[in-house]
C-alpha cells in the first residue's frame, strides 16, 4: 500500500506547492522565517489566529504588475495566501499575524512601486452593480477600446467590457460614487449613441406596467400611492409620457398579478394596467440595423448604378456618348454634371454616418474605419469637384472625374454593412432561440384547502408568481421552474441540458422552465419565475460569455491603436511615391492609361490603399468566434463562462477529477453495517441519523436514507436533538446526543480523537475498501461501536471518458477526500494511474497548484462544496451540471448534465473555436498584410494589374463577412465521431 501511494504522488513535486491565486501562479515561500521552530500546537495557534487584509493598490495596469505584487507579499514571512485582482485594483493577504502585518504588507507592496491602502472588512452591504447598455455606432476595435477607456476612467467604475460583436457593454460600478445616468452621458460624450438594458440584480425583481386611463399626475400619484402601500414593494418609477410604472419588489412577498389587481381597483374600473410591450431586445435592435443599412444600400444603388453606367457604359455607345460629351460650359459637358450630381447625394445624405464617424473618432484622439472611409471618398469626390470647376473655366482643360469612385466606394461598403450586420444576427442566434423556449402563456389553478381545482385560468406567463400551480397539458412548455404537485409524466429537457432523452417527472421531482411536456398531464408549484428561473439564468450566463474579451483579443486591441494612422502613413506615401516617380519620369508614359494622367494614376493608388486595409476584419475575428462557440456549448449542455474559459480550455492537458458525484453517480447507498458491541440496530441508527441528518455531505445523506428504514411507520421521521454539533470537514461530524458523544467519519477523525481502532476493524476496513465502497466508522463515547459500508456505483461511461482523455493527450488524476483504499480502486476501474487520497478542500486546491507549478495547465472537474476551493485555483474549474450553486459560481465552464462525456465536448469545442479564431487572425491579418500593397501597386509594374479604389473598398467589405461567415461555420460543431461508439449513457438515479 506504501508503494501503491508513493508511485501516486510521483508526477506532483511537494517542494513546488502553488498559490492560492488564479493567475499568473507563483512556488509559495516558507510560512514562517528560516530558523523559527515551531511546534505543532503552535502551529494550530497560529493558525486559528490567522488574519485577512485587504489593500486597494493604485498604479496596475496589467497582469505582470499584479504577478509582481503578489511576488512581492508572498515572499513576506507568516503570508498563508495573497491574491491580486488587477482589475478591481485590490489585494487580498491571508497572513499570520505573529510574523507580520498589514503595515509591512503595504510598505512591501509600494516598494515594488505601487501605491497601497488598507481596506477597512468590507461591510456585506451591496457596494457595486451592474449595468448593460447597448451602443450604436461602433464600427471596429478602435471604437470600442475608445468607449472602454472612456468608461474606465469614471470614478468608481471597478470594470468595464465593451464587445463589438454584440455592440454592448458590462460595466461594475459603485453605485454610491455614480449614477447608470451618468455612465449613458459619458458613452455619448465618446461620440456613440447609448440605450440602457439593464441595470445589476435589481431586474430580477423589476416589472414594468403599461397603465391606460392615466391623464393627470395626480392620478398617476393615487395609484403609485395603492402600490407603495403593498407589502415587498421596494421602488417605484413614473413615466407619464409613456402611462408607464416601473415597481421593484420583493417576489417572495409579492408579483405582477397584484399590482395589476391595485391598479384596476383604484380607480372604480377606469385604469387597465398589462405589461409594459418591450421593443428593446437585441433581437429587435439587430433587427432595425439590418432594416437600416439595407434601406441606405438600396438608396445608394439608385444614385450609383446611374453614375456607373454614365462612367463605364454609355460611354461606350456612339449615340448616347455624343450627348454625354456636349460642352456646356468650356470643357464642362453633360455627363460630368449628370454624374456629380447624382454622386452628391450619395456622399453627403446616404454617407453621412461615415462622417459623424470620422468626426467623433477624431474629436477624442482615435481613428477608426469611418476615418479611412471619409478620406478615401473625399479625395476622389473633391479631386473630381476641382477637375469640374476647373473644366468649366478654362478652355483647353481635359477634366478626368473619379464620381463613380465615391459613389462605387460607398455602396459596396454599405453592401459589405449589410451583410456583416446580417451574419453578427446569426452569431447571437443561440441567445435568441433559448429566450424563445419560454411560453407566452400558462394555464394558473386555483385550488381549495384541500388541493381540489377550483378554477382555471390562461394568463401571460409574465404574470406568474411565486407559489402559483399551474397546469402543464402534454405538448406544453413549462412557464417556471417548480416541482410536480400532481400528476406524472415525461419532459424533454433536451433544449436546456442537451440531454436527449425525455426525464420521468412524479410528485415532488424538479422541473425546468421552457422544457416540453410530452405525454401526462402535471400540476407545477413555481418556485422561480421570470429571470429568477434556470433558463433566464442561462441566457444571463451566455450573454455574460459573449462579453468577456479571450486574452487573444488583446492582439487586435494593441494593432487597432496604431493600424488606422499607419494605413493614412501609407496611403498618403503611396500616393507621394507615385506622383514623385511620374513627374521625374521614373517609369514609362505608357503605363499611365489613356483617361489619366501621372497624378491622376497616383491619386487611384492612394485611394486603393486607404480603402482596402480593414480594421474591422481583425476586430470581430475573437469575438464572432466566441459568441457562436459559446451558443453552441449551450446548446449541448455545455455553459462556458467567456473568452478566457475557451482558450484556457484548449491548453489543458492535465485534468484532476473529484470521485463522489463526479466519477461517480453520487448517489451513494449503504450496502453493508457491521457492530463492534452489543446494541440494537434501531438505537443505533436511531444515534447515528441524529447526528448525520445536520450534514449536506452525500454520504450523510445516505446514512440518514438508510436509517428511514428503521422507522417505516413514518414518512419523515423526527430524529432526536443533536446538540454541540460540529462538521469537520474532509473527515466527518461530531454531536452530542441523548446526553451521548457521537463520532461519525473517516480512519483519521478517529485517530484525531483518540479513539482505538481495533485490529477487527482494521480488517473490515480493509475489505471494505478493497470493494471499492467507503468505510463510515462510528464512535458512541470514544468507543468505536460499529462500520459502515457505502457504495457509490461508477457513472456510466466513466473508463470509456479517460480511455478518450488519454488519446487527446490529456492525463486524469483522481483526488478524493476519500479513504486510498476506495480512491485506488475507483481510479483502477476507471484506468487512472494517479491517485491522491484523504484531500481536505484546501489540499485539493494545493495539489491543483502543485500540477499547475510542475508546467501543467490543469482542469478540474468537480460537483460540491468541497471542490469549490479547487476550481477556483485550476486554470479551468468545471462544475457537473447536478452540483450545488457555489460549485457552479466558482467554475468556468458549467456541464448541465451528469455525463462526463460533456468534458470531452468541453475541451474539443474549446479546440475548434480556438482552432476558427486563429484562422480568422492568418486570414485578417493576410488581407491586409497582402491587400495593402496590392493596392499600392506592387504588381503595377510588371503585369499592369492595379486594383480601382472601388474594387478595394468592396474586397475590404468582403473582408469583414468572410471573418464572420467563418466564425458562423462553428454552428456546424459536431463532437468527435469516436465518442459515438463509446456507449456512454445518460444516468437515471432512482
Amino acid at each position: 500500500m506504501a508503494a501503491a501511494k508513493f508511485l501516486s504522488l510521483a508526477c506532483i513535486r511537494p517542494n513546488e506547492s502553488g498559490n492560492l491565486s488564479p493567475r499568473p501562479h507563483y512556488p509559495s515561500m516558507p510560512k514562517y522565517p528560516k530558523g523559527v521552530a515551531v511546534s505543532s500546537d503552535e502551529e494550530k495557534f497560529m493558525r486559528g489566529s490567522e488574519s485577512k487584509a485587504i489593500f486597494s493598490v493604485t498604479g496596475m495596469t496589467c497582469s505582470a504588475c499584479a504577478g509582481s505584487v503578489e511576488k512581492a507579499v508572498k515572499r513576506l514571512p507568516g503570508i498563508k495566501e495573497a491574491a491580486v485582482d488587477v482589475l478591481n485594483n485590490r489585494a487580498q493577504v491571508m497572513f499570520y499575524p505573529a510574523f507580520v502585518n498589514e503595515e509591512t504588507i503595504r510598505e512591501t507592496i509600494e516598494d515594488v512601486g505601487f501605491e497601497a491602502t488598507l481596506i477597512q472588512e468590507e461591510t456585506s452591504e451591496k457596494t457595486s452593480q451592474v449595468c448593460r447598455i447597448r451602443i450604436k455606432g461602433m464600427t471596429c476595435t478602435s471604437c470600442s477600446t475608445t468607449v472602454e477607456s472612456a468608461l474606465q476612467s469614471l470614478p468608481g467604475v471597478q470594470r468595464a467590457q465593451v464587445a463589438l460583436a454584440t455592440e454592448e457593454a458590462e460595466i461594475r460600478y459603485d453605485p454610491n460614487i455614480l449614477s447608470s445616468i451618468q455612465i449613458l452621458e459619458a458613452v455619448e460624450d465618446s461620440g456613440f449613441e447609448a440605450t440602457l438594458i439593464s441595470t445589476s440584480e435589481e431586474d430580477r425583481c423589476k416589472i414594468h406596467l403599461q397603465v391606460d386611463g392615466v391623464r393627470t399626475e395626480s392620478s398617476m400619484r393615487i395609484i403609485g400611492d395603492s402600490l407603495q402601500a403593498l407589502p415587498g414593494v421596494q421602488d417605484m418609477d413614473f413615466n407619464l409620457e409613456l402611462n408607464k410604472v416601473s415597481l421593484s419588489y420583493q417576489p417572495d412577498l409579492t408579483g405582477p398579478r397584484n399590482f395589476i389587481e391595485v391598479i384596476e381597483s383604484t380607480g372604480s374600473g377606469r385604469y387597465k394596467a398589462k405589461i409594459f410591450p418591450e421593443g428593446t431586445s437585441r433581437g429587435s435592435h439587430r433587427g432595425e440595423e439590418i432594416k437600416k443599412y439595407y434601406k441606405s444600400f438600396l438608396w445608394s444603388l439608385v444614385f450609383t448604378i446611374p453614375v456607373f453606367l454614365l462612367s463605364m457604359v454609355f460611354m461606350y455607345i456612339p449615340g448616347i456618348k455624343h450627348g454625354l460629351e456636349t460642352k456646356i460650359v468650356n470643357m464642362l459637358n453633360i455627363g460630368e454634371v449628370l454624374r456629380w450630381i447624382l454622386s452628391t447625394p450619395v456622399q453627403f445624405v446616404i454617407g453621412r454616418r461615415f462622417y459623424v464617424g470620422a468626426y467623433k473618432a477624431l474629436r477624442h484622439g482615435s481613428a477608426n474605419m469611418d476615418v479611412l472611409i471619409a478620406l478615401g471618398t473625399n479625395a476622389a469626390y473633391f479631386y473630381s469637384v476641382y477637375s469640374v470647376l476647373r473644366a468649366a473655366t478654362s478652355p483647353n482643360f481635359e477634366s478626368t472625374d473619379f464620381f463613380e469612385t465615391s459613389s462605387m466606394l460607398i455602396s459596396f461598403i454599405l453592401l459589405g454593412k449589410y451583410l456583416e450586420v446580417l451574419a453578427k444576427g446569426k452569431t447571437s442566434d443561440a441567445i435568441e432561440k433559448l429566450m424563445d423556449l419560454a411560453p407566452e402563456t400558462a394555464t394558473l389553478l386555483t385550488l381549495d384547502g384541500e388541493g381540489n381545482v377550483l378554477h382555471e385560468e390562461e394568463i401571460d406567463s409574465r404574470l406568474i408568481q411565486k407559489n402559483d400551480v399551474m397546469k402543464i397539458i402534454p405538448g406544453a412548455k413549462l412557464p417556471c421552474d417548480g416541482f410536480v404537485m400532481w400528476g406524472q409524466s415525461h419532459v424533454n429537457e433536451s433544449m436546456i441540458t442537451g440531454e436527449s432523452r425525455p426525464v420521468g417527472k412524479r410528485k415532488g421531482d424538479l422541473v425546468i422552465g421552457g422544457t416540453v411536456n410530452t405525454n401526462g398531464v402535471l400540476h407545477i408549484k413555481a418556485t422561480k419565475v421570470g429571470s429568477e428561473s434556470a433558463l433566464a439564468q442561462i441566457v444571463r450566463l451566455v450573454e455574460s460569455a459573449q462579453m468577456a474579451k479571450a486574452p487573444v483579443q488583446k492582439l487586435a486591441d494593441r494593432i487597432s491603436k496604431f493600424f488606422v494612422p499607419l494605413v493614412i502613413f501609407l496611403s498618403f506615401s503611396t500616393w507621394l511615391a507615385w506622383f514623385l516617380a511620374g513627374k521625374l519620369n521614373r517609369y514609362p508614359t505608357s503605363w499611365i492609361p489613356s483617361s489619366m494622367d501621372s497624378f491622376q494614376l497616383a491619386l487611384q493608388f492612394g485611394i486603393s490603399v486607404m480603402v482596402i486595409a480593414c480594421p474591422c476584419a481583425l476586430g470581430l475575428a475573437t469575438p464572432t468566434a466566441v459568441m457562436v462557440g459559446t451558443g453552441v456549448g449551450a446548446s449541448q449542455g455545455v455553459l462556458i463562462k467567456g473568452g478566457h474559459a475557451l482558450e484556457s480550455a484548449h491548453k489543458v492537458n492535465c485534468i484532476v477529477f473529484d470521485k463522489t458525484g463526479t466519477l461517480t453517480v453520487g448517489k451513494p447507498v449503504v450496502v453493508n453495517t457491521r457492530l463492534l458491541k452489543n446494541m440494537v440496530l434501531t438505537d443505533f441508527f436511531e444515534l447515528v441519523a441524529a447526528a448525520e441528518v445536520n450534514s449536506e455531505h452525500p454520504l450523510a445523506k445516505a446514512v440518514v436514507e438508510h436509517a428511514k428504514k428503521f422507522r417505516q411507520d413514518e414518512e419523515n421521521p423526527v430524529w432526536p436533538e443533536a446538540k454541540e454539533f460540529e462538521s469537520i470537514t474532509g473527515h466527518g461530524v461530531k454531536a452530542l446526543v441523548r446526553n451521548r458523544e457521537v463520532l461519525v467519519g473517516n480512519k483519521s477523525l478517529m485517530v484525531d480523537r483518540d479513539i482505538n481502532i481495533s485490529l477487527d476493524a482494521e480488517e473490515i476496513l480493509a475489505e471494505t475498501e478493497g470493494l471499492a465502497q467507503t468505510g463510515i466508522l462510528v464512535s458512541i463515547d470514544k468507543e468505536l461501536v460499529g462500520i459502515l459500508a457505502i457504495s457509490d456505483p461508477l457513472k456510466p461511461g466513466a473508463k470509456e471518458v479517460i480511455s478518450f482523455l488519454k488519446t487527446m493527450k490529456i492525463r486524469s488524476i483522481v483526488v478524493t477526500g476519500d479513504n486510498w483504499g476506495t480512491a485506488n480502486s475507483i481510479a483502477k476501474e476507471v484506468g487512472i494511474d494517479t491517485v491522491i487520497a484523504e484531500a481536505k478542500p484546501e489540499h485539493k486546491a494545493e495539489k491543483v497548484k502543485e500540477l499547475q507549478a510542475a508546467g501543467n495547465i490543469v482542469a478540474m472537474v468537480g460537483d460540491g462544496i468541497n471542490d469549490s476551493p479547487a476550481l477556483v485555483a485550476a486554470d479551468v474549474g468545471m462544475a457537473i451540471g447536478a452540483g450545488t450553486d457555489i460549485a457552479v459560481e466558482a467554475a468556468d465552464i458549467v456541464l448541465m448534465k451528469s455525463n462526463l462525456e460533456d468534458v470531452i465536448t468541453a475541451i474539443d469545442l474549446s479546440r475548434k473555436t480556438f482552432f476558427r479564431i486563429r484562422l480568422n487572425y492568418i486570414w485578417a491579418l493576410g488581407y491586409n498584410i497582402m491587400g495593402i500593397p496590392i493596392a499600392a501597386g506592387v504588381l503595377f509594374p510588371g503585369t499592369r494589374f492595379r486594383l480601382p479604389p472601388w474594387i478595394a473598398g468592396a474586397a475590404m467589405a468582403a473582408s469583414s463577412v468572410s471573418v464572420v461567415c467563418s466564425s458562423l461555420l462553428l454552428k456546424n460543431y459536431k463532437r468527435p465521431k469516436q465518442m459515438d461508439t463509446l456507449a456512454i449513457r445518460g444516468i437515471t438515479v432512482e
